[in-house]
């Protein structure tokens, strides 16, 4: 074991693969001599040249459709959105090339592109740079999405992106780059939780705390939390946000009878109204109250001042957790 904070682990994942296959090439504005604005790839152009790790214009229309032409040639492009708000200039190039290029030619083209996009806030940047777009691209059709939450899972899971023969979006939460984690990098990939799978994080029996991205540390927080105060959550890190591991999010509900949805994205629209519609469909019979969800205000995020009056918080996720249990609800005094 190796303890590596997420950046680094996303780091040395990206090393494994462009060792592993020659196929494979970085493109992206300043990934090259800097190594991306949060080092990500750090020391990877100097390790495996500039035809491999690329310096791109800053046009990230360019950059997604530079890929679909290398990834049509045999390559395996992984491309890096410098921040989540700058993803929205190539929003064309990938949901109306990338995603429908292996459906419209009938299975014959495929388009192993990963695109990398460090997301959601916490950060106190600049306007534009603390964005939650993930609900765009799941339900975009042809698209796979993914929102890594620790070192270990990052290491493993950006190869396996990398991998797979589909366009993968594969999102980042920026305020835990820095977070240390054990990172076994002698894994093999073979035996690694598949892409698609949820995983649960905590156990418990009262509620099912659905999340993902950077919220997974807040909910095992507030589990423990509740804890003391005798509630047993179980965590579920979704992982793939599209497609969704219904089983084990359904299996769970299943048993607690209760479902708490929490994401930094703001709730209109969000995938927290998908996965409520998908949860019940399943498991109305099991519910033993209305599921609830806990997510960032329909609001353009705030000023770097205001995001943490904005992002999920542990009280606002004991509150949801109170208010599926039909308990007093702490933050408005109001019975439920």
């Amino acid at each position: 074991m190796t303890t590596l904070t997420l950046a680094k682990s996303l780091n040395a994942g990206l090393r494994a693969s462009l060792a592993n296959d020659e196929k494979v090439v970085l493109l992206g504005e300043d990934i090259g001599a800097l190594g991306g604005v949060f080092r990500v790839t750090d020391g990877l152009q100097a390790e495996f040249g500039a035809q491999r790790v690329i310096d791109t214009p800053l046009a990230e229309a360019g950059i997604v459709g530079t890929a679909i032409g290398l990834a049509y040639r045999g390559f395996r492009p992984v491309v890096e959105i410098q921040f989540d708000g700058f993803i929205y200039p190539a929003f064309d190039q990938i949901v109306t090339q990338l995603a429908k290029l292996h459906y419209r030619s009938r299975g014959r083209v495929r388009l192993p592109i990963t695109i990398r996009v460090p997301f959601g806030g916490g950060i106190g940047a600049a306007e534009h740079h603390s964005e939650s777009p993930e609900a765009y691209f799941a339900h975009t059709a042809g698209l796979r999405v993914f929102a890594c939450s620790n070192p270990a899972d990052a290491y493993v899971s950006i190869q396996q992106a990398i991998a797979c023969d589909d366009p993968v979006l594969f999102f980042e939460p920026k305020r835990r780059y820095h977070v240390k984690g054990d990172v076994d990098e002698s894994s093999d990939l073979a035996d690694a939780r598949p892409l698609t799978v949820a995983e649960t994080v905590v156990a418990g029996s009262d509620v099912t705390l659905v999340t993902y991205g950077a919220l997974v540390q807040t909910a095992r927080d507030a589990a423990a939390a509740a804890q003391e105060d005798g509630v047993s959550i179980e965590v579920i890190d979704l992982r793939s946000l599209a497609p969704v591991d219904y089983a084990t999010v359904a299996a769970s509900v299943r048993r607690t009878g209760r479902l708490v949805i929490a994401h930094e994205a703001q709730q209109q629209g969000g995938l927290g109204a998908e996965l409520v519609a998908s949860v019940v469909e399943r498991c109305f019979e099991f519910l033993e109250a209305a599921p609830v969800r806990i997510t960032g205000h329909d609001i353009p995020y705030p000023a770097a001042k205001l995001e943490k009056h904005h992002l999920p918080d542990l009280d606002r996720i004991l509150d949801g957790v109170d208010r599926a249990l039909g308990r007093p609800n702490s933050l408005s005094g109001v019975e439920l």
